[in-house]
């Protein structure tokens, strides 16, 4: 009980910060079969598995620069309970004052757990601009209920700012195929190793015969 409760922890720790990691933090891994937009990457020495999704848009980019503006599905999955969280990750980069995200919630109104990541000051020579990163907490229960018909969630601000980005369901199709896939390969794999092989068996003393 005291290794689940831990592993736990660890990937509630994981969930909570979705800054990009160092590249050479992770290590690649090929697609499951069906998810091939989807990234699968090792991360702290293989005790979690990351999901990456593919990247959208959720307003122009920023100044032209593609990696500005965008959305994704982030998951990870325990290697060694099997558990899984996910985030859709956000990145918004603007003019002005910071616009402080500090909300999520469904298209519905219900909240979702909102994880603040990270303020960056582009520059201020002429006027001051600002990288935010931020996510929701997507409990796997709603996100598998929305894989046919996408998800809608609404960001919002201190300063009155507000941000709908809508998740369109092949996005959440690919990315649970990738974790389903591997969730069945893990638990294969624990099985496979907890089942000891069958000792071999010992040569009969007096072989019966060859028949004429």
């Amino acid at each position: 009980m005291r290794r689940l409760i831990a592993a736990g922890t660890a990937l509630t720790l994981v969930l909570a910060s979705c800054a990009p990691l160092p590249e050479q933090a992770s290590e690649k891994l090929p697609s499951p079969p069906g998810a091939n937009q989807v990234t699968m990457s090792k991360v702290q020495d293989g005790k979690f598995l990351e999901f990456v999704g593919p990247r959208q848009q959720h307003t122009e980019a920023f100044l032209g620069v593609d990696d500005t503006n965008y959305f994704c599905l982030r998951s990870w999955v325990d290697t060694r309970t099997g558990e899984v969280a996910h985030q859709l990750y956000v990145e918004d980069s603007y003019y002005g004052s910071p616009y402080r995200w500090s909300g999520a919630s469904e298209a519905d109104g219900k909240p979702l757990r909102f994880i603040p990541i990270s303020r960056n000051e582009i520059s201020c020579d002429e006027g001051c601009s600002y990288a935010d990163e931020f996510a929701a907490a997507l409990p796997d229960d709603l996100l598998r209920a929305k894989h046919d018909a996408g998800l809608s969630v609404t960001f919002t601000s201190d300063t009155g700012k507000s941000l709908a980005v809508t998740v369109p369901a092949r996005f959440i199709a690919e990315q649970l195929t990738a974790i389903n896939a591997t969730r069945s390969a893990l638990a294969a794999n624990a099985g496979t190793a907890a089942t000891p092989a069958a000792p071999p068996q010992p040569a009969a003393q007096n072989p019966a015969p060859p028949a004429p």
